[in-house]
């Protein structure tokens, strides 16, 4: 992490949107220290874009308050608020140059020639388009475009970067590389940046903190191990993952096993005051179950479909109550399809879930 951390950036206090009286963001309190990269995740709907809007000013605040380095900023304009933006689509003036691009923020600022002239030289360098400056916008690549969008929110040294779904209008493989990119910029450059995607992927791969967000709330907030293998319900344990975690119905059984489709497991989770035959729903990662190994616990399963991957085969199985669950198969061995299999796991590796939904511990 960034050697700023420590400070405060960017402090939301009960931050709530709601369009014609219908509330849409439901009271929200994050904290996000200096030099954090942040990234909202959630499914289509869940305000995280709208979330990231009212950080911009792009979007009012029905109620509560936001902070940015300090000053309260809830009901100033965007340009006063030390962001700068990253919109998915480019947004570049088609009939200018790359260099006017970038310095176009600047000239409106009535920034002084020779500062424009170094900002947009320090940032084409960053970026490595130095050699694209005399193009304009049509002559350039997906990827192209999208590092001048960027290259267009670093000169204007904003204190917060927001970033909303940038990538999502490039093929897979630029979306890799321009990750990469990102990251990297974020290293060299040390700023606070927020970001939106749908894609948990990116979550994992980008941030220090991922804010994980479902119907205007948030679920969870952590580092991505944290959330990984310390979800805090099934939203969050199904939605964090690929392939996501099996959430298996079961029931709690005698002395703090569990029973699922008719088999008992150990579950490393103390029984509590729980009554055998309570309904618990077990999580398990599809990397903790292993075929025909000794370690302890196990569950007999059908395997449905088989994916080969080289390195790693997906096993798509089926137990004997129907319940459907997917097992990462690492062996020089393959397994087909419709072959019975018996998978064990660590009990220290599943997770319970109450009625609910809610982690048991």
């Amino acid at each position: 992490m960034t050697n700023g951390m420590g400070n405060k950036s960017v402090v939301l206090q009960d931050v709530q949107k709601s369009y014609g009286g219908l509330p849409v963001v439901h009271g929200i309190d994050l904290t996000i220290e200096e030099g954090e990269f942040v990234v909202f995740v959630g499914p289509s709907g869940c305000g995280k874009s709208t979330l990231l809007r009212m950080i911009a000013g792009l979007e009012d605040v029905t109620d509560g308050e936001i902070e940015i380095k300090g000053r309260i900023v809830t009901d100033l304009d965007p340009s006063e608020r030390g962001i700068a933006m990253v919109f998915q689509s480019y947004a570049l003036y088609p009939h200018m140059s790359v260099r006017d691009n970038l310095a176009f923020g600047l000239k409106m600022a009535r920034t002084n020639v020779a500062e424009i002239d170094t900002r947009v030289k320090a940032a084409s360098a960053i970026l490595k388009i130095d050699h694209l400056l005399d193009r304009r916008p049509g002559q350039l690549s997906g990827g192209q475009r999208q590092r001048v969008a960027i290259g267009r929110a670093i000169v204007r040294k904003p204190d917060v970067f927001l970033f909303d779904e940038p990538l999502s209008n490039l093929d897979a493989e630029l979306r890799v590389s321009m990750r990469i990119e990102i990251a990297r910029l974020h290293r060299e450059l040390g700023n606070t940046m927020i970001y939106v995607t749908h894609d948990q992927t990116e979550a994992m791969t980008l941030a220090d903190k991922i804010v994980v967000l479902r119907d205007g709330r948030v679920e969870q907030a952590g580092t991505p191990r944290e959330i990984y293998e310390n979800p805090e319900n099934t939203f969050v344990a199904g939605f964090i993952g690929s392939p996501r975690m099996n959430l298996l119905s079961a029931r709690w059984g005698e002395g703090g096993l569990v029973d699922v489709a008719g088999e008992r497991v150990e579950s490393a989770v103390p029984a509590a005051d729980r009554p055998a035959g309570a309904a618990v729903t077990l999580g398990l990662r599809p990397e903790h179950l292993k075929v025909a190994s000794d370690l302890t616990g196990s569950l007999t399963a059908r395997v449905d479909f088989s994916e080969y991957l080289g390195g790693t085969q997906y096993l798509y199985c089926q137990l004997g109550d129907g319940q459907s669950l997917t097992v990462e198969h690492r062996s020089p061995v393959s397994i087909a399809a419709g072959e019975q299999v018996s998978l064990q796991f660590e009990p220290s590796n599943c997770r319970l879930f109450d009625e609910g939904g809610n982690r048991l511990r």
